[in-house]
């Protein structure tokens, strides 16, 4: 409920931060937003977190999935839309105590479409709706051009460090 709480692309935040719910959100179809409430059902302001920046999200980035806790900050996995309307995963890292500090964002794509995964019902999408860690990896199952799924694997301190390294990298 509340104004701040349409569009799609919504996404919790795992806990509260500094006694508040907060959750990511794409309020007009292109960039992403933080909001905070103090009540779960009601969500009445919102504000932009990021904007595309980069070739592979200019059109439109979200995020895929709620924001994961680690030591380094809150890792957020996001989907850019670029050219051809090509769907890619990216990341950033937010800070743990006042998430509407980015650390860092990975300059390129974390998973793109390879030539394999191109063809389908929506081709050139790879996509997904979240993550976990175990054991040290992040496990991520994605969405393969509307017609399959797979999943990719990265140690979780890898991708990190490049997304903190002069405040996002590639890996």
């Amino acid at each position: 409920n509340g104004p701040a709480a349409k569009n799609k692309g919504m996404a919790l935040f795992p806990r509260k931060i500094g006694g508040r719910y907060a959750m990511l959100s794409r309020q007009d179809n292109e960039n992403l937003y933080l909001m905070y409430s103090e009540n779960i059902h009601f969500w009445n302001e919102s504000r932009i977190l990021l904007k595309p920046r980069y070739a592979w999200e200019l059109t439109q980035i979200g995020n895929c999935g709620s924001p994961i806790e680690t030591d380094a900050g809150w890792l957020v996995l996001s989907h850019g839309v670029g050219p051809m309307r090509t769907y890619s995963i990216g990341a950033f890292l937010l800070d743990k105590d006042d998430p509407s500090k980015v650390i860092g964002r990975l300059r390129e794509p974390l998973i793109r479409p390879s030539e394999y995964e191109r063809a389908g019902y929506v081709p050139n999408v790879a996509y997904t709706c979240g993550a976990l860690v175990h054991e040290g990896e992040l496990i991520i199952p994605y969405g393969i051009s509307d017609y399959s799924t797979t999943f990719a694997t990265i140690p979780i301190d890898t991708l990190l460090d490049a997304i903190i390294a002069d405040g996002g990298g590639s890996i």
